[in-house]
């Protein structure tokens, strides 16, 4: 009988082990008959799967030692990187699909939507909550005979079935098309004779013509062939059709695709300098001559700048209109319209041809004994192109602040003009909101010493935007975050050449996330404030706010030119939707300066610009918020090639919403440009404009 149980304890402890190879053997027995038998337990089955990891985990848990506060901190900001890291990625995949597919993405699409619009395209059907499957295609209804002069049916054209015998040894590229599904066999099997065996053949597409020109039309290679049902449905009339499509496609992209389209008016920004320091017109003759050309060329009206420091030069609250009264006039004899631009800012620099027009000099005289009333660079150079935000609630300028100054102006020019609103003549008021009219900070001054590619620099060292930088950094409970980055470089620099700039730099850091935040947050409030004033003076005339487009290093993940500009825009993040929805608030008219296009050679560019890229953001955004959005050119246009893109830029072909701009300022060359516009090619961008281009 003790034989019997050892040989059974053996056989438990055998399989144990067996079952669990970490199981301790258990001690010897000396003597069966001094101790008494005990049951043993049963045993147990190892855990796998989910119950496994669970059990590991809790082990873990109870042996590993609990890790410190700051190793919990850095893990956390390691994860948050590269969670940015696959949102930078994410993001150039949207771009590249909006730029080059016609898939309708959101401004702030995430992967899910990415895959979704790539499964629509491919034929699956994509539910709200994730489902996706194939529909089955109904089965194709029976053949009934018919005489061949019997022309067949639509149902009958659009059944395909599909060859499986014949399948590899067949080579085509389907074509999807927007509008409808096309099948390569019906663009290059469509004949006029039933009795001619139609062979598949590869689809050859254009090389020259462009992927946005092509209006999304797209050849896939290594796909099985669809064939119709009969050789009769390949000679039907819709297949005729779709030969001509192709047809089509080509002829608009030699100038028919222009034809027909959305109407954008065209406005020419008049030269500087018509105007003298002491609110004359200087030129006359000069500016009927000139508004007789451009009503030739059949453009809508012109833009003339109301500069603050012309009107408002010598005392306070005491305004010269007797100059842009006589050229109003004149340009109402010519029956144009009138854009009127709010010009707060200083004229002048190198490509000004000698004209320079500074801020008011009684605003310059308060400037001497409290320079902090202009914008400041680090290392503490005053920028006087415009007033510092800083002031805009300040009482510092003869008693008023920043933002009733710009109001007074406003009020005085809607009071003095008010019959020119009153017969429409001014169709639209534009707000200078910063440094060359634009909303954006000083940070690439050229007088500063700035050169493209440089990043800039914050310009908020002057004690009133300081005191604010410092009481946010209380209200966030960080009082030492009260100061501006001491490692952002300077004018010139490149961002991998800074601490704060670089890839993971101090840009992504807690303090760098506040004070991106706050340095945007002041413009975002300083257009708020002004555009709820304008709103008052100009309640029923619309209003225009210019966006400049700063599009070098967009290609780095910190985007440190937008930065230093105000737009915190870096790659994980949309830094101009919070500013668009204040647009939308005040119901505004965007326009933004489309300053460049797409480098020759990108691969060369050293400052990582994307221009094409950076377009397609701030347009899509604005139109996104429901803004209305116009256009202006940043550098000036000789060649159709140029105007051409300015075109494409202001009726993007393969938009799915078919958005447009309202309307485009065309800025003429600088007075120091040794060239000039040829006239037939400005014709011709105008008619494309208002969509009268025909072959």
């Amino acid at each position: 009988m003790n034989t019997n149980g050892n040989a059974m304890n053996h056989c438990f402890t055998a399989a144990a082990q067996d079952l669990d190879p970490q199981h301790s053997p258990p001690p010897p027995a000396t003597s069966t008959s001094t101790q008494p038998y005990h049951q043993q337990p049963q045993p147990q089955r190892r855990l796998r799967g989910f119950a496994a990891t669970n059990s590991n985990s809790n082990a873990a848990a109870n042996t590993t030692p609990i890790k410190s506060r700051k190793e919990r901190d850095k893990e956390k900001e390691r994860t948050k990187l590269r969670e940015r890291h696959r949102r930078a990625i994410t993001s150039r995949m949207l771009a590249g699909l909006r730029q080059y597919g016609n898939f309708p993405l959101p401004a702030r699409a995430d992967m899910n939507d990415v895959i979704a619009a790539l499964a629509r395209e491919a034929g699956w059907t994509v539910e709200p909550d994730g489902t996706t499957y194939r529909q089955t295609p109904p089965p194709p209804p029976p053949m009934q005979p018919q005489s061949q002069s019997q022309p067949p049916p639509a149902s009958h054209f659009n059944s395909v079935q599909q060859n499986n015998s014949n399948a590899s040894n067949v080579g085509v590229n389907p074509v999807r098309s927007v509008e409808s599904p096309l099948y390569s066999g019906a663009l290059r099997n469509c004949s006029v004779r039933p009795s001619v065996d139609c062979q598949p053949s590869t689809l050859r597409v254009d090389e020259n013509l462009s992927p946005a020109s092509l209006d999304s039309i797209v050849a896939e290679r290594d796909a099985k062939l669809d064939k119709y049902s009969s050789a009769s449905a390949r000679d039907s009339p819709e297949c005729l059709k779709t030969g001509h499509l192709v047809q089509d496609v080509h002829c608009r992209e030699h100038g028919n695709g222009l034809t027909e389209t959305s109407y954008i008016p065209v406005y020419v920004k008049l030269a500087t300098g018509l105007i003298s320091n002491f609110c004359q017109l200087m030129d006359p003759e000069g500016v009927k001559v000139e508004l007789q050309h451009l009503r030739s060329l059949n453009v809508v009206g012109v833009i003339v700048d109301c500069w603050w420091g012309i009107i408002e030069a010598w005392t306070p609250k005491k305004y010269e209109w007797a100059g842009y009264r006589e050229m109003f006039n004149i340009i109402r004899e010519f029956g144009m319209k009138l854009q009127v631009v709010m010009a707060f800012h200083e004229y002048g620099g190198p490509d000004t041809g000698g004209i320079f027009i500074s801020l008011p000099q009684w605003v310059l005289e308060i400037g001497k004994n409290n320079q902090d009333i202009f914008f400041t660079d680090r290392e503490g150079r005053r920028n006087t192109e415009c007033l510092s935000w800083g002031i805009d609630k300040e009482r510092v300028l003869k008693g008023r602040t920043g933002i009733e100054i710009y109001f007074d102006f406003m009020r005085s020019f809607r009071t003095e003009f008010d019959d020119l609103f009153t017969e429409g003549l001014i169709s639209a008021v534009e707000v200078g909101l910063g440094a060359s009219g634009e909303l954006k900070y000083p940070s690439f001054s050229e007088r500063m010493g700035w050169r493209y590619p440089g990043i800039g620099e914050f310009q908020c060292h002057d004690k009133y935007l300081l005191q604010n930088l410092q009481r946010a950094a209380k209200l966030r409970g960080h009082s030492f975050w009260g100061r501006a980055p001491d490692n952002a470089g300077y004018y010139n620099s490149k961002p991998h050449e800074t601490g704060f700039f670089c890839d993971s730099g101090d840009y992504d850091s807690h303090y760098g996330r506040f004070f991106r935040h706050w340095y945007t947050q002041v413009l975002i409030d300083h257009a708020d404030n002004v555009l709820s004033l304008a709103s008052l003076a100009f309640d029923d005339i619309q209003i225009v706010v210019k966006i400049p487009a700063v599009y070098w290093w967009y290609k780095t993940s910190s985007h440190a030119a937008e930065l230093t500009a105000g737009f915190n825009n870096p790659s994980n993040q949309d830094g101009y939707a919070p500013l668009f929805e204040v647009l939308k608030k005040h119901a505004v008219t965007m326009k933004f300066v489309i300053s460049g296009f797409q480098a020759p050679y990108p691969e060369i560019d050293e400052a990582l610009s994307d221009p094409m890229a950076l377009n397609w953001q701030v347009l899509n955004s604005g139109w996104d918020k429901g803004l209305n959005v116009a256009g202006q050119n940043g550098q000036p246009c000789y060649n159709r090639e140029e105007f051409t893109r300015l075109v494409e830029t202001a009726k993007p072909r393969d938009h799915p919403d078919r958005r447009h701009f309202s309307f485009f300022a065309f800025q003429q060359p600088s007075p120091s440009s040794q060239r000039t516009i040829c006239f037939p090619e400005f014709d011709y961008f105008i008619k494309s404009m208002h969509g009268e281009v025909s072959s």
